[in-house]
Order: C-alpha cells, then sequence, then structure tokens
C-alpha cells in the first residue's frame, strides 16, 4: 500500500536550508510558502533562524582567552541564556477578545488580552526587550482548549506550570503567588492580599503589582476588589472582562454599581475549614476582617473544601438569593 505524503517531513532539509541562508531560490519560495500555512514547521524555522543567528554572533566574535573549559563554560551559559529568553505564543480568539498565551521553557509565562488585535507588535510581549517572541503551535493549542472550557464554565481550575520571571520584583512574585490560593467562586480584598504576603500596609502597592499581573485568570486578579466590593482597576481598566469573569464563577455583581454584593456572601476566615454566613457572631472577633474570603454560593465554598459553620448554620438558614 502505498504511504500517504508526508509534506512536513519532505521539506525538512530545504527548512534548515533557508533558516540558515543556504537554499536556493526555488527551495526558500517553497519553504516560504509551506511554513505560512503549517504553525509548526513556522516555530521550527523561526527556532533554526534564531540559532544560525546565535552561531553568527560566536563566529564573529574574537576567540575566547582562558583554557577551553572556561571557553566551554561562557557558551553553554549562552546557550542557557538563549533558551531563557527565547517564548513560543500564539494569539487566539475567545469570548473576551483575541488573547494571546506565551509558554517558556519553565512554563506559561504571559497571557494578555488584545481586544481585536491580532499581531505581536500590539503586544507588551512584543516590547519587551529581555524575551525573543517565536510564534508556535501545538501545546499552545491545547492550553487554549482549557482556557475556552474554563470560560465557558465547564472547569474550575487551570492547572498549568507557570513561569514567574515576568514579574517585577520578589514581592511582586509573592502577591501572585497570595492571588493564586484564592478559591473559584471566591474574593478577597487587596487590604486582605497585603496582609497574606505579610505587608498589611501596603494595599497601594498590592494593587499595583495585579495592575500588571502578567498572568491574568491563570492568576486569578479578577477575584481580588477593593474592600467595599467595589470592582475597581483590572488589566487596565477592563471592569467589564471582571465583571464577566466573576460571573462564570458565579460572583455576582450588583447592577450598574459595579460591586460585588458583599451583604449576600458567604464568609470565610483565612485558615479555618468552615464557612459562615455575613451575620455570623464568631467573625467580630477576627483579629483582621479584611482577610475574609467571600463565596458567591454556598456550593462554591464546600467544593473548596470547607464545612458549614456549626453556629450560625448556613446549611440550615441558607443567604435568600
Amino acid at each position: 500500500m502505498k504511504r500517504p505524503r508526508n509534506p512536513c517531513a519532505e521539506i525538512e532539509l530545504d527548512l534548515i536550508a533557508a533558516a540558515t541562508g543556504e537554499a536556493d531560490p526555488v527551495a526558500e519560495r517553497r519553504v516560504q510558502q509551506h511554513v505560512s500555512g503549517c504553525a509548526p514547521c513556522g516555530g521550527d524555522y523561526q527556532r533554526y533562524r534564531a540559532l544560525e543567528q546565535a552561531v553568527e554572533t560566536w563566529r564573529r566574535a574574537p576567540a575566547p582567552a582562558g583554557p577551553p573549559a572556561a571557553a566551554r563554560r561562557r557558551l553553554e551559559e549562552r546557550l542557557e541564556e538563549i533558551r531563557r529568553r527565547t517564548v513560543a505564543y500564539r494569539i487566539f480568539p475567545s469570548p473576551l477578545g483575541n488573547i494571546l498565551i506565551a509558554l517558556s521553557e519553565r512554563g506559561v509565562s504571559m497571557v494578555e488580552y488584545l481586544g481585536r488585535r491580532r499581531d505581536l507588535a500590539h503586544s507588551r510581549l512584543g516590547r519587551m526587550p529581555s524575551v525573543d517572541p517565536v510564534e508556535d503551535g501545538a501545546e499552545l493549542e491545547a492550553l487554549h482548549r482549557e482556557l475556552l472550557e474554563y470560560l465557558e464554565g465547564k472547569r474550575t481550575r487551570l492547572d498549568w506550570p507557570l513561569d514567574l520571571a515576568l514579574a517585577r520584583s520578589e514581592f511582586h512574585r509573592s502577591v501572585l503567588r497570595a492571588t493564586a490560593g484564592i478559591p473559584h467562586g471566591a474574593v478577597m480584598s487587596y487590604a486582605g492580599v497585603a496582609c497574606e504576603v505579610g505587608r498589611p500596609s501596603a494595599t497601594r502597592a498590592v494593587a499595583q503589582a495585579l495592575r500588571w499581573n502578567p498572568l491574568p485568570i491563570v492568576i486569578p486578579c479578577h477575584r481580588v476588589v477593593g474592600s467595599s466590593g467595589a470592582l475597581t482597576g483590572y488589566a487596565g481598566d477592563k471592569l467589564d472582562l471582571k465583571e464577566r469573569l466573576l460571573a462564570v464563577e458565579g460572583v455576582a455583581v450588583a447592577p450598574r454599581a459595579r460591586r460585588i454584593c458583599r451583604e449576600s456572601m458567604y464568609v470565610r476566615y483565612p485558615g479555618d475549614d468552615s464557612y459562615c454566613l455575613p451575620s455570623c457572631p464568631s467573625l467580630a472577633t477576627v483579629d483582621h476582617p479584611h482577610r475574609l474570603v467571600l463565596f458567591g454560593t454556598r456550593q462554591r465554598a464546600e467544593a473548596a473544601g470547607l464545612a458549614p459553620c456549626t453556629t450560625c448554620r448556613p446549611d440550615v438558614h441558607p443567604i435568600a438569593s
């Protein structure tokens, strides 16, 4: 039986030659036509080009001084730097507009809202001198499918490996880690996150850190609200996106007021294994009321592993919807 053609395998040698500048004009045109319609081969082409450019830089550099072992160590360090700088990315459609997802060798390093834009030049990733973005394929397609399932309410978690290299400081990383711990279907205040990272007076610094969250949705800064319940800033004042994400997770937002309905939410104090009614007398004794985590529904609280409080009995006296 005749085997089916594999255009990707057939063009591989020409692709390498084109990336290194050694292809003849006919082969060059054939490669460009192929990679324009094949994202995986397009990614391979870009990686070969990046490698060729690095090799050419080394060719032009003066011979390293010192013993061969030291030169090899410097070469390995340079290759490691290239690996760290290289991130694969794709831009996908979603119910929230076009979204860029970027993946480094350590994990997902950026999720960016692009609205109607579809090109790297209009993204923050494209303007970062510290990274070399390469458009690439199959693994990012799988992440896109999971993201769509999340936005459609078909899953409550995105268990992606994350790379926080684009965070601006260790404080920024600590804020992102604390925010990642807010459960699905719940919210916490900026002041509460400040308490979680051990900086209770740093509410504004927390808010500023979350304005530059390189991983929105995955690190759920949409679950962080003002102490009054106001939604406040999100991804450059995209409050409509914040409201839509909270709605997907079962958190009600007061119409036109752009604030959550605190008085209609179940309450948990961090560290407790139960959830309460907002009127529970035990809440009057908590040390830092800003640290309260508010759940939109009993179901969300129990899905987070919490039991009903035995004092106020929210299971017997649920909040009227």
